[in-house]
């Protein structure tokens, strides 16, 4: 296992840490949205680089990367995109619900803050993909809400979700986006844009404060992911446990020899599971 300096030391603008870091440079940050959107931008505030939006209805957190406003209060919240993660349970990707649940979470923080729905910002979801999760080399896809019986009609909510695909053959971006493409992919500095990217994470790796907080986060992340695997361990053990009862009250049935509360009494089941294990095996006879 690769030790924590190690890690540290090979860290890439494709590390959620890294990146939050580099994108935290407001010169940066801004270019980047600039060169995207190809719009001029006067200066850009962060509300939060690193925030957990809880809504009243759920106890369940998500971490918004970098969310920031420009000078016309357009909000954009920024993440990068490394694995192309499926649900396990339902075998699909979960991208686009992800791109609507954080777009769910911003404008409810909004509203959150009294801002009148009427009032909502115009926002962009912009995700940075190092994964083509159309398959179409698209450079960039970008998603606003149209009409299906007219697809020139376009809902005004102001809501925008760009999905950037870094290993993208077509469409028009500028050069210092297809720059910032290849820096992410294979860290190659081409212009001045990813020089400053590259600079920047060279100094960051410097700073005695950012590897210790990378240090702190990663042992939070292993106590975390610990926690989980005893919880994961104990529930499979408490499973083991139950199926091991339920296989011996079975036998015990099966023998016609104990009585109905012996068999709850000694396998510390209750009396009505016994009684609905009995009904199952008359029903199989």
């Amino acid at each position: 296992m690769q030790d924590l300096a190690t890690k540290f030391a090979n860290l890439t603008i494709q590390s959620d840490f890294i990146f939050k870091k580099v994108m935290s440079r407001k010169r940066i940050c801004k270019h980047l949205l600039e060169e995207l959107l190809q719009i001029e931008i006067a200066d850009i505030n962060y509300l939060e680089a690193e925030k957990t939006l809880e809504p009243e209805y759920t106890s369940r957190g998500i971490r918004l990367d970098i969310i920031v406003a420009d000078d016309k209060n357009t909000h954009y919240n920024l993440e990068m995109q490394v694995r192309n993660n499926k649900n396990p349970d339902t075998d699909t990707y979960v991208l686009p619900k992800r791109s609507r649940y954080y777009q769910a979470l911003l404008d409810i923080d909004l509203l959150q803050k009294g801002q009148p729905y009427d009032l909502l910002p115009p926002t962009f979801i912009i995700f940075i993909c190092v994964f083509d999760f159309f398959e179409q080399d698209n450079y960039v896809y970008t998603f606003k809400k149209c009409c299906l019986e007219n697809r020139e009609l376009e809902l005004p909510d102001e809501a925008t979700t760009m999905i950037l695909n870094t290993k993208g053959t077509h469409g028009d971006i500028s050069k210092d986006i297809k720059s910032f493409y290849d820096y992410v992919n294979n860290h190659i500095v081409t212009t001045d844009f990813t020089k400053q990217i590259d600079d920047e994470i060279s100094y960051l790796k410097l700073d005695t404060k950012v590897r210790r907080e990378f240090m702190l986060m990663e042992a939070r992340l292993l106590d975390e992911r610990r926690e989980g695997e005893a919880v994961g361990i104990a529930k499979g053990k408490e499973i083991g446990l139950a199926e091991e009862k339920l296989a011996t009250a079975k036998r015990m049935l099966a023998k016609g020899c104990y009585s109905l509360d012996d068999i709850a009494e000694l396998t510390n089941l209750s009396l009505a599971d016994v009684e609905k294990l009995k009904k199952e095996q008359a029903e199989q006879a």
